[in-house]
């Protein structure tokens, strides 16, 4: 196998190719050719799973039907997921955007450089095209997850939704909101289906398969192209960038701040787990289950 096999073919290579052929022509015409010939620069397509679980498909008719049946029924459907960290400080944020002149930004993305790690855990409601994002500067944990929830239903899902007593959540497979960890389990059994008399859905996509929950590209997708270009220097500017999101959709988003402490590595008990009133579905149970109150009271709601 020869190593000019693997040289680059970029027009100004081809276009030497071509004058040792014999062919005196420019990389511009060059690209022209080729165009006409259907060739075009591309990117690498992100296609094929290396991990495809045999429950995949199932899985994904099976949280098809829940999300229908629960928007057909009025009942509130959300989508969660926490974006990706951010510094703030005088760091380069991905992207361009209209300007006289670009800003200078520190050439490294030191993290002692930063004033603080925003850590923006969002929440979609399928319902209304609404958006809610919790910024919290501590820990990405179940307990920060179940707290930017409980925040968004006390500030506007039991108003959005007054006659609402049961919740669908649209989670992914893994990190603090994962089928996995059992403090987000409690938590949910606390904080969301005790406390405000809620039957709490929950249906994880498979592994792998993040890219398809519709906080990723109905949420994080507009507000990264918010602030695409625009250094974070503060969180009041992360806050008002979040905020300032829309789509012609009509997606609205509404942002606050946490700067609750929370602590990592939080064990919950087998004792404690056999004390959840957790009800596993029987189509891919460790996917989907339903988190229902120990007690009827609504007198928090």
């Amino acid at each position: 196998m020869q190593v000019r096999k693997f040289t680059r073919r970029s027009l100004r290579n081809l276009t030497k190719d071509l004058r040792c052929r014999g062919h005196q022509v420019s990389h511009t015409t060059v690209g022209k050719l080729l165009r006409e010939q259907d060739y075009s620069p591309k990117a690498n397509r992100k296609r094929y799973a290396s991990t495809r679980h045999p429950d995949r498909d199932r899985q994904f008719r099976y949280l098809a039907q829940q999300k229908r049946a629960f928007l057909a029924a009025g009942l509130p459907v959300i989508s969660i997921d926490t974006k990706k960290k951010e510094l703030i400080g005088n760091f380069q944020q991905r992207g361009r955007r209209w300007c006289q002149e670009a800003d200078a930004v520190n050439t490294h993305d030191f993290k002692t450089d930063a004033s603080a790690q925003a850590i923006p855990y969002g929440l979609y409601v399928l319902n209304h095209n609404r958006g809610y994002v919790r910024v919290g500067l501590s820990a990405n944990t179940a307990e920060f997850a179940v707290d930017t929830i409980v925040s968004w239903w006390q500030a506007e899902g039991r108003h959005a939704f007054p006659h609402a007593d049961q919740l669908l959540i649209l989670a992914d497979g893994g990190g603090s909101n994962g089928s996995r960890p059992r403090l987000w389990k409690a938590r949910l059994q606390t904080g969301l289906a005790d406390r405000f008399g809620l039957a709490v859905t929950v249906c994880h996509y498979p592994t792998g398969a993040s890219h398809y929950n519709p906080v990723e590209h109905r949420l994080f997708g507009p507000i990264s192209i918010n602030w695409a270009g625009q250094p974070l220097r503060s969180l009041p500017l992360l806050l008002a960038c979040i905020r300032g999101t829309k789509t012609e959709a009509g997606l609205q988003v509404r942002a606050s701040l946490n700067r609750k402490q929370y602590k990592t590595k939080i064990k919950v008990s087998d004792q404690e787990m056999k004390s959840l009133n957790l009800k596993r579905h029987k189509v891919c149970p460790n996917w989907n289950y339903t988190i229902t109150p120990r007690e009827q009271s609504r007198h928090s709601r």
